[in-house]
């Protein structure tokens, strides 16, 4: 499900390209993406799935897009009237470029933290809890697994938090929390794709 890009003659290298949030406030405004390595922005076919899936259950929710990448999950919440979005980016200029495309939506109600998302998770949570989360990470680097255990761990997730995962196909050995609960699952191509709502002990 990789992005495709077009070639830059002169380097060979691929260009930047962009998203395009799909409905919401900022429906149809593309986006700029940077090409960074592993970043793969979830598809428009992948993206109307999840949203359809969380149509009743976006609007003023707090949102933590994991490995936020592009921002193409946190953005369309935040284009569906979420209250606000954390988007965690570990690579300086896709964080950068969050960051312009929070400008150019004239957003106050998106915060991007550059640094390691399971560094940020390790640390007990203090503030709200979120209620949606989107763990999309880097495939083949076995991140899913310790993600998610580390929001159920630290207190990252409201009561009845809905969490949405992408992990490759072949990845068999992932585990949600016991007190996840699978309400949605659907295969994409290469990705699986799974909502979880939890259930507070």
């Amino acid at each position: 499900m990789r992005k495709k890009t077009t070639q830059n003659k002169a380097t060979n290298k691929p260009s930047d390209g962009f998203i395009r949030v799909i409905s919401g406030q900022f429906r149809g405004r593309k986006l700029p993406v940077k090409n960074v390595e592993g970043l793969r922005p979830t598809t428009d076919r992948i993206k109307e799935t999840v949203f359809n899936w969380l149509m009743q259950d976006t609007r003023d929710t707090n949102v933590l897009d994991c490995f936020a990448g592009s921002g193409g999950l946190g953005f369309e919440a935040l284009s569906r009237f979420a209250k606000n979005a954390t988007f965690i980016e570990l690579d300086s200029s896709a964080a950068k470029q969050l960051e312009q495309n929070i400008s150019t939506l004239k957003l106050d109600n998106a915060y991007v933290k550059h640094t390691n998302s399971l560094s940020f998770l390790e640390q007990k949570n203090t503030n709200e809890a979120f209620n949606l989360v989107f763990v999309d990470p880097p495939f083949r680097k076995d991140l899913a697994q310790t993600t998610c255990d580390l929001l159920e761990k630290n207190q990252w997730l409201s009561d009845d938090a809905l969490i949405y995962v992408e992990v490759e196909t072949e990845l068999t050995t992932f585990k949600n929390p016991s007190n996840w609960l699978l309400i949605k699952e659907k295969k994409a191509g290469q990705v699986f794709c799974k909502l979880y709502q939890r259930q507070a002990n």
